[in-house]
């Protein structure tokens, strides 16, 4: 019998040294096993049933099994409320980022709808400044317009005067010419011979004739002036058609008069005609011996054709007007008349600013190239213009203002005018490319790390729109989910971003150290993998739950669960721990964690050196081993 209770009580012994280990694991005084032979006072012992024991025991294993439950629970949710903040600074710091971006793209858009106003602006201003232009040219073209009325009916009243002067000269001419044969007519009469013309004499005889021929045509006209007023007032007065028979009467016995006293003075002219005669004899014997009368009579005669080139160029101004009768054709330039020539020269020299004529050929050649390149440009501006136009161009022209000139006044440039400031938003659009090119490799390098930095192309180069194509392409085919099953192999390169992308991250200085440390990234996303795990099969949440649905499902269960227990958890943790603060709390299981193993080893090498099973025994053992050996 005292056996089986000796070994009932070793049993016994042995489950509460385990016991009693748990609790110095976790730094709780021990339970003393006491035999109940020993001599000891009865007060101080405490008897326990052996049922009761071992439900202390368990109770005692269970509540540190539960603390150490609790206290990985705890580190688990240290762990993740340090993950929540690194987190939430992150999220802050995007935050902020986007907030700097929006408020950057906000004074980009600021600038832009400036910008696009001041462009609104403008155009306005050179629309009305357009119109006025219309205006005043439309108000000039009126003018132009009643100026050429004018001088098209001054034209034609000129015209009117010059077929009068004309019809007039003709008269004249063949009056003239009428004249100077009835005074030819009357000389031959006379002196029964033709006129001499280098005669002074004879041209004396002939000036009386031409005297006597004008008042003899002075005679004619006031006769038939008289014969036309008597016939109209025949009836109305006889007695002044009698009056003015004797008038008539009385005028031509005047008349006769005149021409008796006329004819004396022919008769005296006559003797003196025989006198001058003789001098002309001895003037002829005097002129027979000098050689240069011929000559002479060749000046005069060259005299008088410059005379009559002289009144032909001052008539020149009414062969102007009648340009119709003169042929200008190039076939006819030789049968032109100088003064024409000079005319149409210089109208030439004046048109195109020559002084000097020997300079108006160069300046012909000139006009002509001159009209040649603008010729070109017009072709140029015009295909310029078509592409501007075209459906299928990015930014056509602003307005298409109907045009007021016809088709043939294509030459003046009016219609171009509209290809400038299209042309400068073309230039506008193409300086913004590098803009876009700049925050496509800005995305390129927030979507893409691993990819390497001013692959597509030196700026100075300049930007294509091909290139931004690429990037976008290349962005897509990163980006993008595969449907498939089949896992596309990464080319050399992308390997090599990569694993620089993994050594920038985690801070690896040469290629040995990435298998390590991807092992270690492994092992702590295993470990954080599984305590994710067994979290939701704890808490009975679905395998896709998100980290943040467990915390918040734990906070639940936390804040759900009993008044009492989280009372007494806590007044016993104050207890032990000396602390309410839960970073104490923290800290002091930190240093339990780090002190009380070796604690423990030199507690536990004591008793075996003094042979003792209680800690409280420890110091009297000390004590005694130093008295005896002093």
């Amino acid at each position: 019998m005292e056996q089986v209770t000796l070994m009932n009580s070793k049993q016994e012994q042995t489950e509460w040294d385990a016991v009693n280990r748990h609790l110095q694991h976790h730094g709780f005084k021990p339970v003393h096993f006491t035999d109940p032979m020993e001599n000891k006072n009865p007060a101080d012992l405490v008897l326990l049933e052996k049922k009761s024991a071992s439900e202390i025991r368990l109770m005692l294993k269970m509540m540190v099994t539960d603390s150490e439950r609790r206290q990985a629970l705890i580190q688990e949710l240290i762990q993740s409320n340090n993950q929540l903040k690194e987190e939430v600074q992150q999220q802050q710091a995007c935050a902020a980022q986007q907030a700097q971006k929006s408020s950057q793209l906000q004074g980009v858009l600021d600038k832009v709808k400036t910008k696009v106003q001041d462009l609104e602006d403008s155009y306005i201003a050179k629309a009305a400044q357009q119109h006025v232009q219309v205006k005043v040219l439309l108000r000039d073209q009126r003018e132009v317009e009643k100026f050429r009325q004018a001088l098209e009916q001054k034209l034609s009243e000129e015209k009117e005067i010059i077929a009068q002067l004309q019809r007039k000269l003709y008269f004249a001419v063949k009056e003239e010419e009428r004249r100077v044969a009835r005074q030819n007519q009357a000389f031959q009469q006379i002196h029964k011979r033709a006129a001499r013309p280098n005669s002074a004499v004879d041209q004396q005889v002939l000036d009386v004739i031409d005297v006597y021929e004008a008042q003899m045509q002075e005679l004619r006209t006031e006769l038939k002036v008289r014969k036309g007023e008597r016939r109209g007032k025949d009836q109305a007065d006889p007695q002044l058609t009698w009056k003015n028979q004797e008038n008539y009467t009385s005028d031509a016995s005047s008349k006769k008069a005149l021409l008796k006293s006329y004819q004396d003075q022919l008769n005296e002219t006559k003797a003196q005609k025989e006198e001058l005669r003789g001098e002309i004899q001895r003037l002829k014997q005097d002129l027979e011996s000098r050689p240069t009368v011929k000559e002479l009579k060749s000046y005069k005669h060259q005299l008088k054709r410059m005379d009559r080139i002289i009144q032909q160029s001052k008539s020149a101004g009414l062969e102007e007007v009648s340009a119709d009768v003169v042929n200008t054709e190039v076939e006819n330039i030789e049968r032109l008349q100088a003064a024409v020539c000079r005319m149409y020269l210089k109208s030439a020299c004046k048109e195109l600013d020559v002084q000097d004529v020997s300079h108006l050929v160069p300046a012909l050649k000139l006009q002509a190239r001159q009209a040649e390149s603008s010729l070109r440009l017009v072709t140029i501006l015009s295909a310029i213009k078509t592409t501007l136009c075209n459906p299928r161009a990015p930014l056509q022209l602003h307005k298409q203002r109907p045009s007021r000139h016809s088709p043939n006044e294509n030459m003046d440039g009016a219609e171009f005018e509209e290809l400038h400031p299209t042309v400068e938003m073309w230039a506008e659009q193409l300086c913004s490319l590098k803009e876009l090119h700049c925050a496509l490799e800005k995305l390129v390098q927030r979507l893409l790390p691993w990819q390497p930095a001013g692959g597509s192309g030196s700026p100075t180069k300049g930007v294509r729109v091909e290139d931004l194509l690429l990037m976008v392409d290349t962005l897509l085919e990163e980006t993008a989910k595969s449907d498939s099953k089949e896992v596309r192999s990464p080319t050399k390169n992308s390997l090599k971003s990569m694993v620089s992308h993994f050594q920038k991250l985690f801070d690896i200085p040469s290629l040995s150290g990435v298998y390590p440390r991807m092992n270690e990234v492994y092992t702590k996303l295993g470990e954080m993998t599984n305590a994710m795990r067994n979290l939701r099969d704890v808490l009975g949440l679905d395998n896709r739950a998100s980290p943040s649905e467990v915390v918040n499902q734990v906070a639940n269960h936390v804040a759900s669960a009993s008044s009492s227990t989280a009372l007494d958890v806590s007044h016993e943790l104050q207890r032990l721990l000396g602390t309410s603060d839960i970073n104490s709390i923290i800290l002091k299981l930190e240093e339990h964690e780090e002190f009380f193993p070796a604690f423990q080893a030199l507690v536990q090498e004591l008793l075996q050196t003094l042979d003792i099973q209680c800690l409280d025994d420890i110091v009297p053992a000390v004590y005694q081993l130093k008295s005896s050996s002093g």
